[in-house]
């Protein structure tokens, strides 16, 4: 049985005092939603084999149709999300200047209101803050205003990693019909609180009307996260979509105390189609919530970058059904390993994606817009890898 999440005191000498978070409502418009399947993860501790084995079932349709799952009961509780404050609030509380992003294709630190780049550019109303490794291994790289809710914030990140999404890679391996540490032991990257991923808080804050003009209410373009798992904790304010296979934009509903897990395009290669990458976005909320703030905690886990993903052959469930040629990262993939190219190694694949990030009202110079049966999608081609995302 998993270990319950046990965060540092939040009141401790010396930690600022930090207001009590208060949960925007809920909108109450008729929406489309989309339906996604729920995993209870403490099942996976059941003694009952057909226990285990009916949620082994559930995560491998949620993850073949939709690539998006509810994660709940995986060890920290509704309470617990007051987590840490993000560091918008207490920068702009304290005047904390604030720190500019490494553009290499990794993204660390800040991104303010202004654009995706370190010269100012349009506002977006976007701001977050990346931890990647360098910020957990020098205090120096972490805005000073963070500096008291340090241990939290470390408490947090090493529990969702080596806890909840080793739990949920052993469930996946299951899926595969592969040893339950496969996906751990071969893909996972393990080294500090976050791996090669990152850990992000975001604000979105109400888009004006200019934003909102110049992004058609996109606040985030339709794409696939690169890693293995991302981790989202599900918000009152709804503004994530997600791509359905009937191609159609749903928003994903408000699941108060779960976690809103989607598959990343290393899953999706790894497990030769069968785990799904899916698109989704951001945009602007239903009209009774567009003047909320909207608060994103969200954990990016990552692959070994060196590593060269290729289907698990050894899996029972691959040599026996094969692998699945949908379009995505797995066909293009595919397609350079039938040329004999080699495929770009799991760091070059989500570093190049990266650099190009840009927010819906930037120049895109990368992108070729192209419609399919009168959707609108963009053409993207990265180290000669073509990628087709709906806008």
């Amino acid at each position: 049985m998993a270990e319950l999440f046990n965060p540092p005191a939040a009141d401790l000498p010396g930690k600022p005092f930090v207001e009590q978070w208060v949960r925007p409502s809920t909108t109450k418009l008729d929406i489309d939603w989309a339906q996604l399947r729920t995993i209870e993860l403490s099942l996976l501790d059941s003694p009952d084999p057909k226990v285990v084995q009916n949620l082994v079932d559930t995560c491998r349709a949620a993850i073949r149709d939709d690539g998006f799952i509810f994660l709940t009961d995986y060890g920290v509780s509704y309470d617990q999300h007051r987590s840490v404050p993000p560091p918008q609030h207490e920068r702009r509380r304290q005047g904390t200047p604030a720190l500019e992003p490494d553009e290499s294709g990794t993204f660390a630190g800040w991104k303010p209101r202004f654009g995706w780049r370190r010269d100012k550019g349009a506002p977006d109303g976007i701001e977050h803050y990346n931890y990647y490794q360098p910020q957990f291994e020098s205090m120096d790289k972490v805005p000073t205003c963070m500096h008291p809710f340090w241990d939290e914030i470390l408490a947090f990140c090493n529990y969702l990693t080596y806890s909840v999404n080793r739990r949920l890679l052993k469930l996946l391996s299951k899926v595969l019909e592969l040893p339950d540490d496969w996906l751990w032991d071969r893909v996972q990257s393990k080294n500090g609180p976050v791996g090669q991923g990152y850990f992000r808080q975001a604000m979105y804050y109400p888009a004006d009307a200019d934003v909102t003009a110049r992004g058609k209410g996109t606040r985030m373009n339709g794409h696939c996260d690169y890693g293995t798992t991302t981790m989202l904790f599900s918000v009152p304010i709804s503004s994530l979509q997600i791509w359905g296979r009937d191609e159609k934009w749903r928003y994903v509903k408000y699941n108060p105390g779960a976690l809103v897990i989607n598959i990343g395009e290393t899953l999706e290669l790894v497990s030769g189609g069968h785990f799904r990458a899916t698109r989704h976005r951001v945009v602007d909320p239903p009209e009774d919530q567009l003047k909320e703030e909207r608060l994103s905690i969200v954990l990016f886990q990552a692959s070994e970058g060196d590593l060269r993903m290729e289907p698990a052959y050894e899996s029972p469930l691959l040599k026996r059904e094969g692998c699945i040629d949908s379009q995505g990262a797995y066909r293009e993939f595919k397609k350079l390993r039938e040329k004999g190219m080699a495929i770009p190694t799991n760091r070059q694949w989500r570093e190049v994606q990266i650099a190009d990030s840009h927010h819906p009202t930037d120049a895109a110079p990368n992108d070729t817009i192209v419609y399919i049966n009168g959707a609108k999608h963009l053409k993207r081609e990265y180290l000669g890898v073509n990628i087709l995302l709906p806008a």
